[in-house]
Formats: structure tokens, C-alpha cells, sequence
């Protein structure tokens, strides 16, 4: 950079190192820039001359300014050509600009100078009341926009402040709600999804399924591959579970350790046997080895399915038991199947009392599970229902 540029330069930069708004005063004459510069001593501003466009273009290149008093009458470059190249430069393009011209034979100037984006325009001999009246409403309403624009990019800045912290609660809700083991919802999701989708089959009285979801043998399956082996086998069994799911409506969730569920809104006893099949079929298609089974060769499953109309009176709790229970059949009759049990408000044979069958079923699974397998079959068989 020459010398002479850099100093002024620097000296521009001196006289608008204030707050005051920047004017920058266009005009081949010298006398005229003086006298301009005399009449806006009164208004709180920069003034700033340029004795050509080009020296103009230059100056507002290289620094900010509110307002240009543009003389139409220059030799090297006209106003007309220095407004036409100021509304081509992003930079320049805003900047508000004020035509000055000789006389009332020149009238055509202020037609062509608004095609080239001049706000007004001063006839010379310019009056000081009028220049100065002028210069402070379009500097009011320069300064207006600006402010404006900067609420615009601060407002901006807010909306995309939000939209940022809204994609960072939805992945933190979604951390929470999503099993981080297999990536499907987890236990939380499934107890959210199945209470809205009860109140959902309620008040529409429509089907309301569930699919119960078990890997059979999975305890030996991990004692015998070892546990990453055996979270690889969860990753994949839950991924095709959830692959099986066909309608957003629908819900496929961990429900512990090696256990999934199944959620089908409006889907009955017939719909929900067809996808517990279904995904039945799709995890021996996998046909992940397991040489420990009792079951097959290979990854096998055990489903239990219930479905139910449910009434105000009915009890969520006990439709969940009821999945629970048609599982732990399936498990007991050979595994590797899809086992149907109606829920408990299909089964009450009166209030109060249910059928044999389901209350064997449930002290035997109680019997096992607090460790009287020896003693199970000979307490029911001599129990009295």
C-alpha cells in the first residue's frame, strides 16, 4: 500500500473513530465541497469529500458511510455512473443517496436518477435549511434500518440459538428414551407409548395387541459365546424385531435383558399372531449358531400375544401380566413359537374368579420363580380350584 493511501487512510479513519453518523460529499468543484461541508457543521456528523466517483467508490470501499451527496455534473465519471456502480457492490448497494443538480433545466436528472436508486435530489444553488432538513430525515431513516437490521440478525441469531438447543433436547430425549444397548426404545418409551396407547384404544374403542418377546436359552447363549458376543446377538435380534414393525403407530421396545415387546395400536388377536410370526420366521432366517439350545441349533425365539378391547374398568396392569403369562406358555411348551392368550377381561369367568387354566398357570410360574420347582406339580395337582 502507497504511503499517501495509507495516511488517508488513517486520517479517515481519525475523524470517524467517533460515534457520529458518516456523510461522504461528492463533487468535482473544491469551492462546492467546502461550502457543503459549512452548511452540515450544525448536524453531528462525519463529513467526508471526494473530488470524483472514482475517488468515491474507493473511499466507500474502504469505509462505512450513512449518507452520499452525489453531484450529477462530474468530468471523469458522472453521478449517474458512480450510483450505477455503488447499487452493483453488496458493500455499497444500501447506502442512501442524495443527487445534487445544477438547475431546473436538468429536471430529467431526477427521473433517471431514481433508475439508478437515488433517494432524492438538491437543486443548485443548494439552501441550507433544505440540505440540512433533508440530510437529517434520510440519515433518521438510514439510521432506522440499520437498527432494524440489526435486530433482524440479532432475532436471527435467537431463532438459530433455539433451533440448536431444540436439536439438543431431541437427542437428549431421544438418549433417554432409546436403549443404549440396541439403539430401539427402551423400557421408559414402552411405559410412555403402551399408558397413551390404552387411553387411545379406550376412548376409540378400538384392538389394542401386545407382543411379548423372549430369546430362549440366552443365559447359556451368553455362558457360551461370552457377553460381546452376546450383545452383538441382542443388537441384531432387536434390529430385526423392530424391521418386522410395518406402520408408525406401531411400537418395538427392550423391555430387559434379553426380553422385547411389541405394541400394535388397533390390531387384533389375528393381526398381531400374523407379525409374532412374522418376526418368529425372521429370526431363524439370522440363523446365529447356538450350540447350547435345547431348541435348535441355532437363535430361536418365544412370543406370547394378547389383545383386548379395553374398557374404563379394565386394568392396564393385568393386560400386561396377560402377555407376561401367554410367554412364560410358550416358553413351557416347547419354545420357539407364538403362543395366544386372551386377556384377563376375556378370561374372567365371573367377578372375582378366573378360569383353571390361567390360575395354574400363574401359581406354577410363581412356585418357580421363588425356587419350589421340585415341590410345583405335586402343590398344584393336590390344590383345589
Amino acid at each position: 500500500m502507497r504511503k499517501k493511501e495509507v495516511g488517508w487512510i488513517k486520517e479517515m479513519t481519525n475523524i470517524m473513530s467517533d460515534c457520529l453518523i458518516n456523510i461522504l460529499i461528492v463533487d468535482d468543484k473544491p469551492e462546492i465541497l467546502f461550502v457543503l461541508e459549512v452548511f452540515l457543521e450544525t448536524i453531528e456528523c462525519n463529513t467526508i469529500t471526494a473530488r470524483s466517483g472514482n475517488e468515491a467508490l474507493d473511499y466507500m470501499q474502504k469505509c462505512d458511510f450513512d449518507l452520499v451527496l452525489l453531484d450529477v455534473n462530474m468530468q471523469d465519471m458522472d453521478g449517474f455512473r458512480t450510483a450505477d456502480l455503488m447499487r452493483g457492490s453488496e458493500r455499497t448497494k444500501g447506502i442512501p443517496i442524495i443527487f445534487t443538480i445544477t438547475n431546473s433545466t436538468e429536471q430529467w436528472a431526477d427521473f433517471k436518477g431514481y433508475e439508478v436508486g437515488t433517494v432524492d435530489y438538491l437543486l443548485k444553488p443548494i439552501a441550507p435549511v433544505i440540505l440540512r432538513n433533508k440530510v437529517r430525515i434520510f440519515l433518521d431513516l438510514y439510521q432506522q434500518k440499520k437498527l432494524l437490521q440489526v435486530q433482524t440478525e440479532l432475532l436471527q441469531t435467537q431463532i438459530n440459538e433455539l433451533v440448536e438447543l431444540r436439536k439438543i433436547n431431541i437427542h437428549l430425549e431421544n438418549l433417554s428414551s432409546l436403549d443404549g444397548l440396541t439403539g430401539i426404545p427402551n423400557r421408559r418409551s414402552f411405559d410412555q407409548f403402551i399408558e397413551m396407547s390404552w387411553k387411545n384404544a379406550i376412548r376409540e374403542q378400538q384392538p389394542l395387541s401386545l407382543i411379548m418377546i423372549d430369546v430362549d436359552h440366552f443365559k447359556v447363549y451368553n455362558d457360551n459365546y461370552g457377553h460381546l458376543p452376546g450383545d452383538d446377538c441382542l443388537i441384531l435380534i432387536a434390529k430385526t424385531l423392530a424391521s418386522n414393525i410395518k406402520r408408525s403407530i406401531d411400537l418395538v421396545a427392550r423391555y430387559g435383558g434379553e426380553e422385547f415387546i411389541a405394541v400394535l395400536p388397533n390390531t387384533d388377536k389375528e393381526g398381531a399372531l400374523f407379525v409374532g410370526e412374522r418376526m418368529r420366521k425372521s429370526i431363524e432366517k439370522l440363523a446365529m449358531k447356538h450350540d447350547q439350545s435345547q431348541v435348535a441349533d441355532h437363535v430361536t425365539i418365544s412370543l406370547g400375544v394378547t389383545d383386548i378391547i379395553p374398557q374404563p374398568s379394565d386394568s392396564m396392569a393385568d393386560f400386561i401380566n396377560s402377555v407376561d403369562n401367554a410367554l412364560y406358555i410358550a416358553k413351557q411348551t416347547g419354545r420357539n413359537k407364538v403362543y395366544y392368550e386372551g386377556s384377563l377381561s376375556k378370561t374372567k369367568t365371573k367377578k372375582g374368579s378366573f378360569p383353571k387354566k390361567v390360575t395354574h398357570v400363574f401359581l406354577e410360574k410363581q412356585l418357580r420363580k421363588y425356587g419350589f420347582k421340585s415341590v410345583a406339580k405335586q402343590k398344584l395337582s393336590s390344590a383345589n380350584f
